[in-house]
């Protein structure tokens, strides 16, 4: 094979991949028409139907609410609004614990902390990147609250186990269902589990609507109070004229009516593209399980994984070559991956010198300390790499050059390794 593109040589793939997200005519079209109406957002922060906003809107919600087989669903402009929303309305306090993992995007924690709440985290399960039951029965305290369990990378996490712990210790469960739309758990669908779930359609997930995010639950107060969150916190009374009398602190969390239009073609379409992705990812994984020092971790029984991204282990003694550098060698050949996913949310400043005020007053015993979460640390800094290329318009030709990639990587370690020492 030629040169590593990392030591000046041709790079493996010239062209780039397939653009994501795909928006076809449908898209287009559906946003002229809001465009012509003149209609951008038709919230109002006052009683009647419009503070439920626009026919986009809830147009959007119901049709995710029967994707899902939930009384109700609740747009909001970004999944981090939707999960402070879920937070509040699951009646957490300030001071109070939510146990979330630490392996997961900021907001899935921060999103306490704007409830003047604390994160405390629970490590991973070394079989599938997501929350452990037993380190959350670990981090339990008389001032916990919720349990986030995050369903990464398009596979869910261990609900059942999950579910047991908060009802033994009468807690809200908020299912993270970020990365995984239409994912299953034991043949149910993720997000319908817990008492609410979160969906985010920012333009890199499975389907977008360029920014915005989904509450769903069957449970009509967690409803209503995400609603009064999203929208000033003005209370719906019939018949009284307009007043801006907040009934709870709330936020303008409102989605508009063009990100509406484009969700509700997006989602449409959902089935479609996890099923590309689910083959692109199979397709790719049994390759990769063919070499050796590279391994998919297998679903378990009855789950279906939407594949947001696709995790690979990495074992740095089969391979021969350090994991940074592997990553950055495929990098350099035109092929997009990362080592680990997102560093453990506790290294982060916001959990030491730049703490938010509540700290000053938080009684409870939340560790932030490294090495409080070993398995997350240990996927992150050494064993893990992704890729998130696995994605519709991509097709097998694609997967192909990714292969092709790695193995004039892992071909060429020798010298990879000689010209990086010296």
């Amino acid at each position: 094979m030629e040169k590593l593109a990392l030591l000046n040589g041709i790079a493996l793939r010239q062209k780039p991949f397939p653009k994501h997200p795909m928006i076809g005519i449908e898209e287009k079209k559906a946003v002229l028409e809001v465009l012509e109406s003149g209609k951008l957002s038709t919230f109002i922060a006052a009683p009647g139907k419009h503070f439920l906003g626009g026919e986009k809107i809830r147009e959007f919600e119901r049709i995710v609410a029967e994707y899902h087989n939930v009384e109700y669903a609740v747009a909001f402009n970004s999944a981090t609004a939707a999960l402070h929303a879920a937070v509040v309305a699951c009646g957490v306090q300030p001071g109070e614990e939510v146990i979330t993992t630490p392996y997961t995007f900021t907001s899935t924690a921060t999103c306490a902390l704007m409830a003047n709440a604390i994160p405390v985290f629970a490590d991973i399960c070394d079989d599938d990147y997501n929350i452990d039951p037993e380190d959350i029965l670990k981090k339990i305290s008389p001032l916990s609250k919720v349990i986030i369990p995050v369903h990464l990378f398009g596979n869910s996490a261990k609900m059942n186990q999950i579910i047991k712990i908060a009802k033994e210790n009468n807690l809200k469960v908020i299912e993270d269902c970020a990365q995984s739309p239409g994912a299953l758990y034991q043949g149910r669908k993720v997000g319908t589990i817990g008492d609410c779930g979160i969906l985010s359609f920012t333009e890199n997930k499975n389907i977008t609507s360029g920014e915005g995010g989904m509450l769903i639950t069957d449970n009509e107060e967690i409803a209503h109070i995400s609603r009064l969150v999203r929208n000033h916190g003005e209370a719906i009374i019939a018949g009284q004229p307009r007043s801006y009398n907040s009934s709870i602190l709330g936020w303008n969390y409102r989605m508009t009516e063009v990100d509406a239009a484009i969700g509700i073609e997006q989602f449409k379409k959902l089935d479609y593209f996890n099923t590309e992705r689910i083959k692109l990812s199979e397709y790719l994984t049994n390759k990769i399980n063919e070499i050796p020092g590279l391994k998919i971790l297998p679903l378990a029984e009855r789950n279906k994984s939407v594949y947001y991204v696709l995790p690979i282990e990495y074992d740095e003694e089969l391979i021969g070559i350090k994991r940074d550098l592997f990553v950055k060698a495929l990098v350099a050949e035109g092929i997009s991956f990362g080592a680990g996913y997102a560093k453990p949310l506790y290294y982060s400043p916001i959990y030491h010198e730049n703490k938010p005020f509540i700290y000053n007053y938080y009684t409870g015993n939340a560790n932030y300390a490294p090495g409080s979460c070993p398995i997350a640390e240990e996927k992150h800094f050494k064993k893990l790499i992704i890729t998130i290329l696995c994605r519709p318009p991509a097709d097998f030709e694609d997967m192909n050059d990714i292969i092709k990639a790695i193995k004039k990587v892992i071909e060429h370690k020798e010298e990879l390794n000689r010209n990086v020492n010296n």
